[in-house]
């Protein structure tokens, strides 16, 4: 996935996006709210993160902005207001989650990952595809009943096809969804991360259209 974080707490957003980069998922940081309005304009985010207290302003505006537009990304709050009014009027507005600091970075990856299983329409954690057993809140694949260990990055990039079954993606769209704005992404990068999956988990795991781009293979 690739995330949008917006936190002007440096210590915090230094640790969230060291977590979320560890779970092998993309991630932009910005402290502003007009900064993160101008990232949501130039990118297209699988998930939003949401301090509510930024300074130039309150993350509730900019929250209800989004729903306004008719932007549904998903949202989860981060936020030290812990009143049980300030959750409602979070939800209210239109967040996916709320989360309360201090939080355990743990607990940030297990809600990250039941809020983007929702949205793709799949709220079970575990998966069949042909003769692969997946666990999607552990990050775990067996194939055949033997465990399989994929990095961080491979299994980010098997859960981007998984969570799109069907659909063609592009180099550039598997690029965005893996990788920051910032990164430095080798022009092979892809078809290496394709090819290391197709040794771990078979080769018809996932198809290529050639000139097109890739999809995850039939069972």
């Amino acid at each position: 996935m690739r995330i949008l974080l917006i936190e002007d707490d440096t210590v915090l957003g230094a640790a969230v996006r060291d977590q979320i980069a560890a779970d092998g998922q993309s991630v932009d940081w910005v402290m502003r709210l007009d900064v993160a309005g101008d990232a949501v304009k130039s990118a297209s985010y699988d998930l939003i993160l949401l301090d509510l207290m930024l300074p130039d302003g309150r993350g509730i505006g900019f929250l209800k902005g989004l729903r306004a537009r008719g932007d549904v990304t998903p949202v989860i709050i981060l936020t030290a207001l812990d009143q049980v009014s300030d959750r409602i009027e979070g939800l209210n507005a239109g967040a996916d989650d709320y989360l309360v600091k201090p939080f355990d970075l743990a607990e940030l990856s297990a809600r990250i990952g039941s809020v983007a299983r929702r949205y793709s329409g799949n709220p079970n954690p575990i998966v069949s595809h042909g003769p692969l057993a997946i666990d999607l809140a552990a990050r775990s694949v067996h194939r055949d009943g033997k465990s399989v260990a994929l990095t961080a990055r491979e299994w980010a990039l098997f859960d981007a096809f998984l969570a799109r079954p069907g659909q063609l993606l592009s180099k550039a769209q598997l690029e965005e969804k893996l990788y920051a704005f910032d990164a430095e992404v080798e022009s092979n990068t892809i078809e290496v991360h394709v090819s290391r999956l197709r040794k771990k988990l078979g080769s018809a795991v996932i198809e290529t259209k050639r000139g097109m781009g890739y999809r995850l293979g039939r069972p």
